[in-house]
């Protein structure tokens, strides 16, 4: 496991933000936006379709404090772009969007180094001003969209119309998750570090955190990880690529069944993880489970370390929550199983004490929870 202390210079080319909002293809937008409010705590925020205009595509924003996810769905029978995606792909992330400061900087540096640019520079404007964009193409079919909205006032993007409320949402419990911690993207075997160069190249990310299979390995399966990050380290985007092993590995698995290269899943930050997993467990979310050996084990660990976990052991077991620590802090961790039928994109809730890895000492426990589950799909 490899911690960067160089970011090297500070970018010539603006700066990135935060993650604005995560973009979703999917095959019934209005559904799949109902699912995350009712199971993950998401509030209805704002819809695009045949009413305001929108005459292709229907679009329903979600937004939990700081997270917004979109779904979009395509009304024409013959859209090859949204039509092959999900014939591909299933239900997928198809863009991965950055608020960023000085857009036409960013843009300008990225074409110079021969960045496939998907649509220049444009403004979209309403009552609540202005917000200009760009699209760039990053690994697969997957984009990073930067959003430029210091010149607007609007709750998110112009052209929606606020969402109606949903009567069930106050009926169930809160979840509290702030904002998107990182997002982590799959390769095929043998491309991760020229994604991690593109990153470098095109957008001046550094590297953050890295691991090899040589740490990251069960009996059957294992991993390299590059995680990539902006100067501000406010931007994670974690690269994975199988390594070869026994057996087929996880990322293998998603890149068999997604097609290629693509968002495995999301990361959501949250202050109170007991509290969150309860509820989402409430709304009826599944979690990969571990088995009890791997906190018999953590206990007798932690018994020699300097690090004190404040919550309460028999909960986090109870509820199947992971911890990785050094002698800096801890976080904890915990993955849903796939939030489709397809055995790609899943959600992962964590908790930061004063600790910014990734979870390395859980890649074991998380690999075998997961090799249970591809057993009983038939895919190990």
């Amino acid at each position: 496991m490899t911690s960067y202390t160089d970011k090297g210079p500070k970018p010539s080319a603006g700066t990135f933000l935060s993650f604005d909002h995560i973009t979703f293809y999917v095959g019934n937008a209005k559904q799949a936006a109902s699912y995350y409010t009712t199971r993950l705590g998401f509030e209805p925020l704002g819809y695009q379709g045949l009413e305001t205009g929108s005459r292709n595509y229907a679009k329903h924003a979600v937004k939990q404090n700081k997270i917004t996810f979109v779904f979009v769905s395509s009304y024409l029978p013959n859209d090859s772009e949204h039509g092959e995606h999900l014939v591909r792909h299933g239900d997928g992330v198809k863009d991965i969007a950055f608020e960023v400061e000085q857009l036409d900087e960013i843009v300008q540096y990225a074409k110079q180094r021969g960045a496939k640019i998907i649509r220049d520079i444009w403004e979209e404007s309403d009552e609540n001003g202005t917000v200009r964009f760009a699209t760039l193409q990053t690994y697969g079919d997957t984009h990073h969209t930067l959003v430029d909205r210091k010149h607007y006032s609007g709750p998110f993007l112009p052209g929606y119309k606020a969402s109606k409320p949903d009567p069930l949402l106050h009926l169930l419990p809160p979840i509290k998750l702030n904002f998107i911690d990182h997002v982590v993207g799959n390769q095929p075997d043998l491309q991760m570090e020229a994604v991690a160069k593109w990153y470098e190249q095109m957008l001046q990310f550094h590297r953050f955190w890295s691991v090899d299979d040589s740490q990251i390995h069960t009996e059957y399966s294992s991993l390299r990880s590059i995680v990539m990050s902006n100067y501000e380290e406010t931007v994670k985007i974690p690269i994975n690529e199988p390594a070869n092993g026994k057996k087929k590995s996880q990322i293998q698995e998603f890149v068999d069944y997604y097609g290629g290269a693509g968002v495995q899943h999301i990361a959501l930050n949250t202050d109170d993880i007991v509290g969150a997993i309860r509820n989402l467990r409430a709304r009826g979310m599944e979690f990969l489970s571990v088995p009890n050996s791997y906190y018999e084990l953590l206990k007798k660990q932690l018994q020699s370390s300097s690090t004190k976990i404040k919550e309460n052991m028999d909960v986090l077991q109870e509820l199947n929550i992971l911890i990785d620590y050094d002698e800096n802090g801890y976080l904890l961790q915990i993955f849903t199983k796939n939030m489709q039928d397809r055995p790609t994109l899943f959600i992962e809730v964590i908790q930061r004490h004063n600790h910014n890895g990734f979870g390395a000492g859980n890649f074991k426990a998380l690999f075998s929870a997961i090799e249970i589950e591809q057993e009983r799909r038939g895919n190990l």
